[in-house]
């Protein structure tokens, strides 16, 4: 059963993600910027984070709790796609828009995670994988 919610989630996760992707790109397509995949990889850290920190005190059961963090969350967030992304820009030779997506990607992820928990009434923020 819980295969089949984080499968169920991770539909959910992508085709959210999807979604706000093609959103930022309408709003900038001309750009080579990846801002998109930046705006995704932010808010999943702030969600994760939220999500973990209000469910550090066993509000939802193991099952659920794996099926949010993992499945909806985790098919969200898209690092897999910003690796490629920065080898792209790398290789396309714009070392300094890609150092400031790897900059503003992780430490801006760090900085939101946190806040997350902290927003949600919690305070571990480890990703409730469980």
């Amino acid at each position: 059963m819980t295969w089949f919610l984080v499968g169920m989630a991770g539909m959910i996760g992508v085709l959210l993600r999807y979604g706000l992707g093609m959103a930022v790109w309408q709003l900038m397509p001309q750009t080579a910027f990846p801002a998109g995949t930046l705006a995704v990889n932010l808010i999943g850290c702030f969600a994760l984070g939220s999500f973990a920190g209000w469910t550090a005190n066993g509000r939802l059961s193991p099952r659920i709790r794996t099926a949010v963090s993992t499945g909806l969350i985790g098919s969200f967030t898209t690092y897999s796609t910003f690796s490629v992304e920065t080898l792209d820009l790398i290789r396309q030779g714009w070392w300094s828009g890609a150092a400031a997506y790897v900059a503003a990607s992780v430490l801006g992820g760090l900085f939101l995670a946190r806040p997350g928990a902290a927003a949600a009434g919690g305070g571990k923020a480890d990703g409730g994988h469980g």
